[in-house]
């Protein structure tokens, strides 16, 4: 956990819209996910005893309104937007919670200037993006939420390429690592595989799981000339599920919620072929070499100045274990959720 200690400015809530990464499938409402402020049954409760501390902590907690702006990682987007709807149905349904997804670098784009009150992300904040936090007197916080499992996949009628080790793997994804001119055939990694050139994916420079796999798996090499790299997972999910020779690299999560459309490779690492799965995904596990934390960052001027920022920021880390593996990821230690927890709530 990161915290930047700078001078503060007033930062106030903004409508989410869909940053434009440069692809049209950025745009679109199925980008935000957001709640209705003006929730008439959270009145009910007004006339609970006031002898009692639990009630009266339930009613300062609905007592609660306003809206959170969130902006960032497509690949924390399903577990933030699950906490969000949790939180709009069964926490404060006087708060409106808007989730968008942008990407990592694009969402911080945003949050370096002030203008959303939490970023996600899939890598951590580049000395380039705290060096324009401080700039802009915005005091921040990063912290982790989950742990994800970079996967690579197939088209599902692939049978001959579920096995690798990650020297193979990565070769398919490095600039002429098996072939000058990136014309890259199955069977140059096996003569056994069929003599069709491979179509490698992935998502594009405004995620986080893009910089991740550049910089950390194949150490900043170069990757294939023609790679198809998309702004939408969604739409990279489509491709490699309609391309019989396709190769790609996401989140685990969205190769989790596709898997009647998508085959997975099961990598060596060195000690035998491992598939990915919540039971291996840990930075200690079998899984640990393609295992990273994802985050969200904490714009720590909103959640002082506006309750229900700092309300919502709390209650991420109170549900997180929980619902992390229903959206595909890891969650960590129950002790570690605790004490973020306690971090958001000595917020003053």
């Amino acid at each position: 956990m990161k915290k930047y200690a700078l001078s503060f400015m007033a930062v106030g809530s903004m409508a989410v819209f869909a940053a434009c990464g440069g692809n049209e499938e950025a745009s679109g409402d199925e980008n935000t996910t957001s709640g209705n402020a003006a929730n008439e049954e959270a009145s009910g409760d007004e006339s609970s005893n006031g002898g009692n501390e639990e009630a009266s902590e339930s009613e300062s907690s609905e007592e609660i309104s306003g809206s959170v702006t969130i902006d960032g990682s497509g690949t924390v987007y399903p577990l933030m937007s699950r906490i969000a709807e949790e939180y709009m149905t069964e926490e404060n349904p006087n708060v409106s919670v808007e989730v968008s997804r942008a990407g990592t670098s694009a969402g911080m784009q945003r949050y370096v200037q002030g203008e959303t009150d939490l970023s996600n992300a899939s890598r951590t904040v580049s000395d380039e993006e705290m060096e324009e936090m401080e700039a802009n007197g915005v005091e921040s916080q990063e912290f982790p939420v989950a742990l994800d499992g970079m996967t690579i996949v197939l088209h599902p009628d692939n049978d001959w390429a579920t096995e690798m080790t990650v020297e193979e793997v990565e070769s398919l994804f490095i600039s002429g690592a098996i072939d000058g001119d990136d014309e890259v055939m199955w069977s140059d990694i096996n003569s056994e595989w069929p003599d069709e050139e491979v179509n490698q994916y992935g998502p594009n420079e405004n995620h986080g799981t893009y910089e991740f796999f550049v910089e950390e798996l194949i150490d900043e090499q170069d990757l294939v000339d023609g790679i198809n790299l998309q702004q939408d997972y969604s739409t990279l999910v489509e491709l490699v599920s309609e391309d019989e020779n396709a190769i790609g690299f996401f989140g685990f999560g969205y190769y989790e919620g596709n898997t009647d459309s998508l085959g997975v490779v099961s990598i060596d690492f060195g000690e035998g072929n491992i598939t990915p799965s919540l039971d291996n995904i840990d930075l200690e596990g079998d899984y640990a070499p393609y295992t990273r934390q994802v985050f969200t960052n904490l714009n720590l001027n909103a959640a002082s100045e506006n309750p229900a920022v700092k309300d919502f920021a709390r209650y991420v880390f109170e549900v997180g274990g929980e619902l992390a593996p229903e959206t595909g990821f890891a969650p960590l230690p129950e002790e570690e959720l605790d004490e973020y927890q306690e971090e958001v709530e000595a917020i003053e």
